[in-house]
């Protein structure tokens, strides 16, 4: 909820950001969370075919001058950035552009590669080359942020979690990228001081989430009267956060997290994939009745497994708890029918972004 910690958000206060991947699902939400505390956000975004200008127009302006700007481009544009560096003068970088989708990741890799590793690096490059001719007051407060995923640290078996010091074993070619990042953003703090921070979060769900992820993909299936896709048996485990819970928790690492470091966020919300889809469903039947009767468990079909597809995920976030005051606002149940309750009452957009990523992918 964009309303709560207002105390803590005071501290970005009248501050400059730059944001990448800011007109993504995950980096949209800590967008308007900004701008709600005040500040001005520099967001800078490729616009690919998950990235809308449609995710950040609903923003509305601080009355006390919090704002955005969107520059379209890519962060592998080192020149770019540095001349956005240079004009606006940040105290921070949050780096959440990645490409993400597993699947993607699979059938096409090169882009993964390039955006997830290469632009990394040149994010770090542009970062460290800005930083080093700060006044020492603004050097010392400038922070860079590298958000990362759970996924980087493999298959968890039936018991444990990750944690900050688990040992990196990605299985996929978009969790290796994501790995190559993290320690990209480590070394950059170790061999020139840059004051990296990483964050590593689990699956995230809410509003304005592209409609290829689990959530959105089943809503938007079962509205259409489509099949539900499902990966297998259907028990693979995924621990789920709100969006904004994970936003929250990447603003307080970076304005109260410790440099070099690296903190994780959890939802404390383990679900099997068939469980997940299986609330949608009964929750659908509940809010939206099939117009042809029966349950919308009805159009749920099981199909070949995920290649690599890994078995559990789940974070412990007890770090991110004792040296950040982190905080879950959202409980998966009622997060979930909340999120459901968006979808149904904006299908449009739904159509909207698809049709759009359509569009782009053709071109």
């Amino acid at each position: 909820m964009i309303t709560q910690n207002a105390d803590f958000l005071s501290s970005l206060f009248q501050q400059t950001y730059l944001v990448t991947g800011g007109a993504g699902f995950i980096g949209s939400t800590a967008v308007a969370q900004m701008v709600h505390a005040g500040a001005h956000v520099v967001v800078v975004d490729a616009l690919t075919y998950a990235g809308f200008r449609e995710n950040l127009e609903w923003i509305p302006s601080h009355p006390h001058g919090g704002s955005y700007e969107l520059v379209e481009g890519s962060i592998t544009d080192g020149a770019l950035i540095s001349q956005l560096l240079t004009r606006h003068r940040p105290c921070a970088i949050i780096n959440f552009a990645a490409e993400s989708h597993v699947d993607n990741s699979i059938e096409s890799p090169s882009q993964f590669m390039h955006t997830n590793i290469i632009g990394t690096y040149t994010m770090l490059e542009a970062a460290r080359h800005y930083w080093n001719h700060l006044e020492a007051g603004e050097k010392d407060a400038f922070r860079f942020i590298q958000i990362s995923t759970d996924e980087v640290y493999g298959s968890l078996g039936e018991t444990g979690k990750f944690h900050e010091e688990y040992p990196m074993q990605p299985n996929s070619p978009y969790s290796a990228s994501k790995a190559a990042g993290d320690h990209l953003a480590r070394a950059w703090f170790h061999t020139y001081g840059l004051p990296t921070i990483i964050t590593n979060c689990t699956n995230n769900y809410g509003p304005r989430q592209y409609p290829e992820k689990l959530i959105p993909l089943m809503i938007h299936h079962a509205l259409a009267g489509k099949d539900l896709p499902i990966y297998g048996d259907g028990r693979n485990i995924r621990d789920w956060i709100h969006v904004e819970d994970h936003c929250m928790g990447v603003l307080r690492a970076l304005t109260l997290g410790t440099v070099g470091e690296s903190y994780g966020f959890g939802g404390n919300a383990e679900k099997t994939n068939m469980d997940v889809v299986h609330n949608i469903c009964d929750l659908l039947d509940e809010i939206r009745p099939r117009p042809q009767g029966g349950s919308y468990r009805e159009q749920i079909r099981f199909v070949k497994d995920r290649l690599g597809h890994d078995r559990r995920y789940a974070i412990d976030d007890s770090k991110a708890i004792r040296e950040l005051g982190f905080m879950r606002s959202h409980d998966f149940a009622h997060g979930i029918r909340a999120t459901i309750a968006w979808y149904l009452d904006n299908q449009a957009w739904c159509e909207s972004v698809t049709r759009d990523a359509a569009h782009k992918r053709a071109a």
